[in-house]
């Protein structure tokens, strides 16, 4: 069940996800909270880093331990503006998150219930309750959004890069 409380803490991850944007990053945010208090945010930095793990809930859940001084983040909640994939997924079950909260599902990668299960596998040791769909558009607006204008700039590059070349086909070599 939705409540206030989780627009609110969605509403932050959000405003990560716009930091993300700005950096060039693919614009997810995360935030984890306990007792009502951050704990832990991040944003996507895996272009910046040359991380491939460097994911918003990755991010967040390395603060959060920081902060907390322990691997274990137990009675907390994250909020996250987009489905996490298995990697975050399996970190946030060995951390012992008690619930996620995301925005926009992710019908290729998703691992809390769209492609695959891993927050709620009855196997593994430790199950999470999750909450799916918390400001859903804004944060599907989000990201394609930014992917609809990265298309745009890569066909735009793209297409000077093909009148460059066709323009050199075209003029005459200096070399003699």
């Amino acid at each position: 069940m939705t409540t206030n409380t989780d627009e609110f803490w969605m509403q932050h991850a959000l405003s990560l996800a716009q930091q993300a944007e700005r950096q060039g990053e693919i614009p997810v945010g995360a935030v984890l909270v306990k007792n009502n208090e951050v704990i832990g945010e991040g944003f996507n930095q895996s272009i910046m880093l040359n991380d491939p793990s460097a994911h918003a809930e990755m991010q967040a859940i390395r603060a959060a331990g920081r902060k907390v001084n322990n691997y274990r983040l137990v009675d907390s909640t994250l909020y996250v503006t987009l489905e996490p994939c298995a990697m975050c997924a399996g970190a946030l079950v060995h951390a012992r998150v008690a619930r996620v909260v995301y925005g926009a599902a992710d019908a290729k990668t998703g691992a809390a219930g769209s492609v695959m299960d891993i927050c709620r596998h009855p196997a593994l040791n430790h199950q999470i309750d999750v909450e799916s769909g918390v400001l859903a558009k804004q944060c599907s607006t989000a990201l394609s959004a930014f992917f609809r204008r990265r298309r745009k700039e890569q066909k735009q590059l793209r297409q000077s890069t093909t009148t460059l070349d066709s323009t050199e086909s075209v003029m005459p070599s200096m070399d003699k």
